[in-house]
């Protein structure tokens, strides 16, 4: 009894002592990387009170920022079927089954089995016997029983390990549907700027035939010569070609639209023009830190690092011994129709064993400073992380105030050549215009036209990217 006791005590002790080591062995609960943020993005407006959040672009879903009604169908579809957005929602599950697999870790082991055998042993060996019966039956049925403590926190590290990955999927899922829904609104622009060019391209080709008719009505009275119809027929040739150019174009990008959408490449219905959209781009960005709850790069980036600080925690346990409790019982018997005759056949062991790694002490050793570096690498990780989600706010922010000014000038000179076109034709008919100065005043208006549309296009990207850049689009 003596004997029994002192063993229970000693088992304490060693447990107690093990705990007491704990504190000194792990490395430490998680602390979030310090980031240093500007007080404002490069390129915005200077703060002159701080922003609330209802009034901040990211507080807008994508139902509310984009105004179009069929862009918003093209989001939602894109959302709903885009493949590349199911991919990442796979590795949520995957993800999820990881973790659920670690929570349990904290149980004990459990298995069930069950063992028969016929042996022959030797006649003059150890275990000869002398019943005249050759063959040794042997029928077992058992259950067995181990635990492990988790004194050094090593499955405790694994689990939040576990947690922080099936975040971090999450939260690259969320990325995903971001730069999908910008790729989306930057399609659906290109698309209208598409459509705005080609319209105006037969547009001027209209334009170009009456004035080839003119000039050679001119050329039948004698005030011209076949150059100035040769001249007119070239220019008129210059914007037809331009036109099937653009339909391919159009082609290319309703099939990239499809195809982002999960389904078959088919045309687009689309009711709107370019210059119907609404640009809002008076909304404040918000402050540099918030990136840090916006981003879901940024977090994802962020729990990566949790993430090798878990796994770091989890190697340098594995440097310490491991304490596992290990229980069997179970019936045994020479015949298995004798398992039911208690309690003979009964059986049960339970042993404690402490295990410490000896000559495994340098391979983990080295697992742990590797684990330790990765640890630093993720941080590495976050912190250009942070700061490209910065720049890029801060590009998109520059890039918006630029293109704004662009499509104000773009805007007053398409209006200029629009009336230059007017009056060059009006003055070519009576007879104080020369062909060439009509054919040079609808090149430079078509082209001019052309950028207008284009600046417009840019403008609503780079709502869009701005939009993206600060984390908008996956709420």
């Amino acid at each position: 009894m003596v004997k029994k006791s002192g063993n229970i005590v000693a088992a304490i002790i060693l447990l107690l002592t093990g705990i007491a080591l704990a504190a000194c062995s792990t490395v430490g609960e998680y602390k979030q990387p310090d980031i240093a943020f500007p007080e404002n993005y490069r390129g915005a407006p200077p703060l002159s009170s701080p922003v609330k959040d209802e009034k901040a672009i990211t507080s807008i879903p994508y139902t509310t920022f984009f105004s179009d009604p069929e862009l918003r169908a093209l989001i939602e579809g894109a959302v709903s079927n885009n493949i590349d957005l199911q991919i990442a929602l796979k590795n949520i599950d995957i993800a999820r089954e990881t973790l659920n697999a670690a929570r349990l870790g904290i149980l004990p082991a459990l298995s069930i089995g069950a063992t028969g055998s016929l042996t022959h042993p030797s006649d003059n060996g150890p275990n000869a016997i002398g019943t005249g019966d050759k063959n040794v039956r042997n029928y077992t049925a058992s259950a067995a029983l181990s635990w492990e403590a988790d004194i050094w926190g090593k499955i405790n590290s694994r689990k939040k390990s576990a947690l922080a990955s099936y975040l971090k999927t999450e939260e690259a899922a969320k990325a995903v549907k971001t730069r999908l829904v910008a790729d989306v609104a930057q399609g659906w622009y290109n698309l209208l700027m598409l459509d705005t060019q080609l319209d105006m391209s037969r547009k001027n080709l209209a334009m170009a035939d009456t004035t080839l008719q003119m000039i050679r009505l001119q050329q039948t009275a004698g005030l011209v010569t076949s150059l100035a119809v040769q001249q007119q027929e070239a220019a008129r040739g210059a914007v037809a070609l331009s036109i099937p150019v653009i339909e391919r174009q159009i082609a290319a990008q309703e099939n990239a639209l499809s195809i982002l959408c999960g389904r078959m490449p088919a045309p687009l219905q689309r009711k709107g023009d370019l210059f119907s959209i609404a640009v809002t781009d008076n909304l404040p960005a918000g402050m540099p830190a918030e990136l840090l709850q916006n981003r879901p790069d940024v977090r994802a980036a962020e729990l990566a690092v949790r993430a090798a600080h878990a796994d770091m925690g989890e190697a340098k346990a594995s440097l310490y011994p491991s304490f596992t409790i290990t229980a069997q019982g179970g019936v045994n018997a020479l015949r298995s129709s004798d398992w039911f005759t208690f309690p003979g056949s009964l059986f049960s062991f339970v042993q404690g064993a402490v295990l410490q790694p000896v000559f495994q002490h340098g391979e983990l050793k080295a697992k742990y400073e590797q684990s330790r570096i990765k640890r630093d690498q993720s941080e590495l990780a976050f912190r250009l992380a942070v700061l490209k989600a910065v720049g890029e706010v801060s590009d998109a922010l520059v890039q918006l105030d630029k293109i704004r000014m662009q499509e104000q000038i773009a805007a007053e000179r398409a209006a200029t050549l629009r009336k230059a076109v007017s009056n060059s034709t009006m003055l070519f008919r009576s007879g104080m215009a020369t062909y060439l100065e009509v054919i040079v005043a609808q090149t430079n208006a078509l082209q001019a036209e052309l950028a207008l549309a284009d600046i417009r296009k840019q403008h609503l990207a780079a709502m869009s990217e701005l939009y993206r850049a600060l984390g908008g689009g996956w709420k």
